[in-house]
């Protein structure tokens, strides 16, 4: 018997096993998919989560992000919130994926092949396909098949169903304009630009309409005619982003990263919750009170559950949804603020 298995070994995952490595616990991490696995992500990192790399003493090479930009469609509008403490990191997936699977395997975890199907557990242990533990942290993504398997998840009661969110994300080879992440707001999405690079850019669209990456960009002309010329990688897409859960602790089974739970991806916390959150959970098992870690994940969240849904909320009103940028430059302090309140 392990102390602790981790059915996922992305970013959460793997910054679980580090935590628990250091803390002297027996762990191992089951993924199916070799390192470094790309995924659809915004990749610019806020200043907390290189905080929080930091701790876990993985060094990841990137573009230092000054701060958040939003701007309107059609530039008329926009406003600028530099970090106050520490800088942003602009960061392939890949490439920070890589980080924490090297510090991972310094420590001497184990990565397993395998894809958990099934879990069990009693009132001392926990059983994956024969793999026993005394916990189990499932950090297996967004759709986490073990959120499933335990009947975890929430659906919209009738009538009250949001509409469906998707991320859409590609690369550009363009010499980066800004030292900060843009966030362009147009009637119908979202483009997030994050400069990676001397000569990469990444562009992610948050959006709930089923159209190419081409058509969606297209609501941003300014934007559009910057990156028209420029060579650009095939597009990746996650969603939909919306995902909740009923608990991030089920007996011996504890939920990471977007496992437990995701409102959207327009504040681009997933990674800053996800790692900080890891060191939580640990913590919360090192103690043997694995129960604290609900409250506690529940704490560490709500800034950004409450201003993401905020957020989401006047972004599906019609009249509302325009005057976001608008706002953010009459109000230039608040909206200073609220950028870094969640960096």
């Amino acid at each position: 018997m392990i102390d602790l298995l981790v059915v996922g070994g992305g970013p959460a995952g793997l910054a679980t096993a580090i935590h628990a490595a250091r803390r002297g616990f027996d762990v191992m991490v089951a993924e199916p998919r070799p390192a470094p696995i790309d995924k659809a992500c915004g990749e610019g990192l806020m200043p907390a989560a290189v905080r929080a790399l930091g701790a876990l003493d993985v060094r990841v090479p990137g573009r230092h992000l000054r701060g958040i930009r939003y701007a309107d469609a059609d530039g008329g509008h926009s406003a600028e919130a530099p970090f106050r403490a520490g800088h942003g990191l602009g960061v392939r997936r890949t490439v920070l994926h890589q980080a924490l699977a090297a510090r991972a395997a310094e420590l001497g975890v184990p990565v397993v092949p395998h894809r958990v199907r099934r879990v069990a557990q009693s009132d001392t242990y926990v059983t994956a396909d024969g793999i026993t533990a005394r916990y189990l942290v499932a950090a297996d993504g967004l759709h986490s098949p073990t959120r499933r398997a335990l009947g975890l998840g929430v659906r919209p009661a009738a009538g009250r169903r949001p509409a469906l969110r998707y991320g859409l994300r590609r690369h550009y080879a363009v010499e980066p304009w800004t030292d900060l992440v843009e966030v362009h707001w147009s009637a119908h999405c979202e483009a997030y630009v994050t400069p990676l690079g001397p000569r990469q850019l990444g562009v992610a669209v948050l959006t709930s309409r089923h159209l190419p990456f081409d058509d969606q960009l297209a609501h941003f002309p300014a934007l559009a005619g910057r990156l028209r010329a420029a060579e650009r990688t095939p597009v990746r897409g996650a969603g939909p982003l919306r995902q909740q859960a009923r608990t991030r602790v089920a007996g011996r089974v504890l939920f990471a990263g977007d496992a437990a739970g995701y409102v959207d991806a327009l504040t681009g916390e997933g990674l800053t919750l996800a790692l900080t959150a890891a060191d939580t959970l640990v913590r919360c098992l090192a103690e043997g009170r694995p129960e604290a870690y609900e409250p506690a994940w529940c704490r560490l969240t709500r800034s950004y559950r409450l201003l993401t849904r905020s957020l989401l909320w006047v972004r599906s009103q019609p009249p509302l949804a325009p005057l976001i940028t608008p706002a953010a430059a009459r109000f230039p302090g608040l909206f200073r603020s609220a950028v870094n309140l969640l960096a």
